[in-house]
């Protein structure tokens, strides 16, 4: 029985696709009004967004390829969570050391979001990284190209209300830390 009057029951599920980081998942489904259809979604790991700060409080970002929007995008280090990491802030520090060479000395959550759940199953977490220092070379992935470098706070909240900085990600946690985060009383953010 749904436990709301919007629920749809799931009558089957299968993956419809399969590679490597998704999948996409077909679900046989009952509407509330009792009409059956299907519908489709992006399945995929939890991951994790990471706005790292340097002990002078500049933002270290990443330019990296985009091949579906097929530019160079200007943002924060994301990636998913792999098996191996042990919670939330072990995949955050991995993906900052492996996407920038970076290490922090401190990490806090921001916010968990779910960016598009119309059409994804995905959960993003976003962390602050502070006293963030260049400890190792980078360690990318084989289809990654990353370029790092370090822009001051404005200069970023710059280049995103410029239309510069298009990744969703990368808008939300600026956006977020700006409106809400933990400096924002001591007029640092």
């Amino acid at each position: 029985m749904p436990t709301d009057s919007l629920e749809w029951e799931t009558r089957d599920r299968r993956v419809a696709y399969s590679c490597p980081g998704f999948d996409v998942v077909n679900e046989s489904v009952r509407l509330p009004d009792g009409t059956e259809t299907d519908f489709d979604y992006l399945s995929e790991p939890a991951s994790v967004c990471v706005l790292p700060l340097t002990p002078e409080g500049d933002v270290v970002c990443i330019d990296e390829w985009r091949q579906a929007v097929s530019r160079v995008s200007h943002g924060l280090p994301v990636g998913g969570t792999e098996p191996e990491d042990d919670d939330l802030e072990a995949a955050a520090r991995r993906e900052l050391a492996e996407e920038t060479g970076h290490e922090a000395d401190e990490l806090e959550p921001l916010v968990t979001v779910e960016p598009a759940n119309g059409i994804a199953d995905a959960v993003l977490h976003l962390f602050v990284a502070r006293g963030c220092r260049p400890t190792a070379e980078q360690r990318l992935d084989h289809n990654e190209s990353i370029r790092v470098r370090t822009r001051s706070l404005e200069a970023l909240t710059d280049a995103v209300a410029d239309g510069e900085v298009r990744d969703g990600r990368t808008v939300l946690a600026l956006s977020y830390y700006r409106l809400f985060g933990p400096d924002r009383d001591s007029g640092e953010a």
